[in-house]
Order: structure tokens, then C-alpha cells, then sequence
């Protein structure tokens, strides 16, 4: 299917497959055979995928490295009627991943984005983790800065909902143990890892259990890690230091004890159930 546009062409953000070449649908192919040119995260692999469905087209790189450039000249294509699709290593662009700027740079310039849906690493990680389901929150890559990890563990340690990493191998045991730090060791987890191929993994457990099995076996590709979000009675117990004090008060109480401003606004924010940008608003008043 092709939407309508004015002269301007459309970006389409293709997910394609995690693991299985199978689970690609028959609408991102045709958007793949039909576009001027696919802008993909590693060009290597999606020719990959383009091999094997005999699909022969023009490829760009647009990676973390490149995207302000390529950006804009993905918009000048854009601007002169091309169709372009975007593509990320696996799954759906945009989701940890430089998509985001490329839609945001779209969307600034009056160009159409759609999305072609398909895979998600995180989501399918989720649903096959046993955890509650309801009510989640994803929180892609944690920073390789010391500081800005334990920011940001800290901020959300509190937080009833379940939660979605993604994590490298060669960082796996380190995330595991500032996770234990943070959340205790108490709390369950499930590491999943060869999402959809044929030595699929889900190991459920917990923080305890998780670190003490990777000490003896070393981790092997990408990961999700999906945890189990806060007790209520352990999230009510940390609402009684800051039920009577101003938002003000509450961002600077985190601030004090090591945070930004930037992890403080967002811990304050998953404390109080609000988004972030009404802390933003009401703290920076009081600037």
C-alpha cells in the first residue's frame, strides 16, 4: 500500500525481522522492493535480509555516527518526491535507536512518516518474561558512565511498573550487579536472548540467582532484561520522605544525594506518578 503525499516523498520505518527471517511481513517487502532507498543502521546486514528475499535496491548508512549528516540529505531526498525507508540492525526503528532523530527531523520539515510494523526485541522479551504485563516501562541501554548508571537505576528503583532493558554482552555481569545493588537481590528478572531463532533463552530468576549464574557461564549476544517492577508496599514506604514536601523540594532531596538535575526531575516524576515535564515546569519555577 502507498499513502498520498504532496511533492514531498515518505519516510517509512520498517521493522524487520529479530532472529527469524520468517516473521517479516509481506507489506514491509513491498515497501522494501518499492522505495528509491533504504536507509539502514548496518548496511552489511540488511543486504543480508535483502539477499534473501531477492530484493536488489539502493542502501545508505544512517547510524548513531552519521545521522546528522545523512539526515539531512535523507531529507533533501525526501524534499525532491523520494520514497526512503529506514531500517535498523533488528526490530523497529526508531526504538533505542537513531530512527528517532530521523522522524523528529522529518516531522520538523513537513515530511509524511508512517510505520510498516512488525518485531520488537523488548516487547516479545516482555511477553514471554512472566512478569505483569500491565503496566510496563522501557528503558533501553543503560549509560556506560559509572555515575549516570547508578542515576539512573536509582531513578527508577522505586518504580511499580515492570522494566525493559536492552544490554550488550561484554556489560552484562556489571549491569547485573549495579541491578542488584540498586533493585536487591530479591527481585525477579528474566535475561532473554536469541529472541525467535533456534536456541531462543529465557532465564527467569532473580538479581541473585542472575549474577551468580554468570559467573560461571560467560554471556553469548544481545539481551533483554526484563524486571520486576517495585512492591507496593516497598514504592509506599519511599512516598513518606517526600509526601510533604514541594516538587521543588522533592528534585532537590535526589540532587543532593548524587543525581542531575535530569535523574532527579525523573525520579521525582516516577515517585509522584507524573510526567516528566510537569516536574520539569513546576521545579524550574522556582529557578
Amino acid at each position: 500500500m502507498r499513502y498520498m503525499a504532496d511533492e514531498n516523498g515518505i519516510l517509512y520505518l520498517c521493522a524487520t525481522p529479530i532472529g527469524n527471517l520468517g516473521d517479516v511481513s509481506e507489506r514491509c517487502l513491498e515497501i522494501l522492493k518499492s522505495v528509491d532507498l533504504i536507509a539502514a543502521e548496518d548496511t552489511r546486514r540488511t543486504l543480508q535480509l535483502l539477499n534473501h528475499f531477492g530484493i536488489t535496491k539502493a542502501l545508505t548508512s544512517y547510524h548513531e555516527h552519521n545521522k546528522k549528516a545523512k539526515g539531512e540529505y535523507i531529507v533533501k531526498l525526501l524534499k525532491e518526491g523520494k520514497n526512503v525507508a529506514q531500517v535498523s540492525d533488528a526490530g523497529t526503528p526508531a526504538i533505542s535507536d537513531p530512527g528517532e532523530d530521523l522522524v523528529r527531523l522529518c516531522i520538523e520539515n513537513g515530511i509524511t512518516v508512517t510505520s510498516v510494523p512488525g518485531p520488537v526485541a523488548g516487547i516479545t522479551a516482555l511477553i514471554l518474561s512472566g512478569l505483569p504485563t500491565g503496566r510496563y516501562a522501557f528503558e533501553g541501554f543503560l549509560s556506560v558512565n559509572k555515575r549516570h548508571r547508578h542515576e539512573h537505576l536509582n531513578a527508577v528503583k522505586n518504580d511499580p511498573r515492570t522494566l525493559i532493558f536492552y544490554e550488550a554482552p561484554h556489560k552484562l555481569k556489571t549491569t547485573l550487579s549495579d541491578m542488584r545493588s540498586a533493585f536487591g537481590g530479591e527481585r525477579r528478572i528474566a535475561l532473554a536472548r536469541e529472541l525467535t531463532k533456534v536456541h531462543e533463552e529465557i532465564i527467569r530468576t532473580t538479581l541473585d540467582g542472575a549474577v551468580e549464574y554468570y559467573e560461571e557461564k560467560p554471556p553469548r549476544g544481545e539481551y533483554v532484561l526484563v524486571i520486576e517492577g517495585a512492591k507496593p508496599e516497598t514504592a509506599g514506604d519511599e512516598e513518606c520522605f517526600w509526601s510533604n514536601m514541594t516538587v521543588a523540594e522533592h528534585v532537590e532531596r535526589y540532587i543532593s544525594e548524587g543525581m542531575d538535575s535530569k535523574a532527579a526531575i525523573k525520579a521525582a516524576a516516577v515517585d509522584r506518578n507524573v510526567p516528566k515535564r510537569e516536574i520539569y515546569s513546576e521545579y524550574h519555577k522556582t529557578k
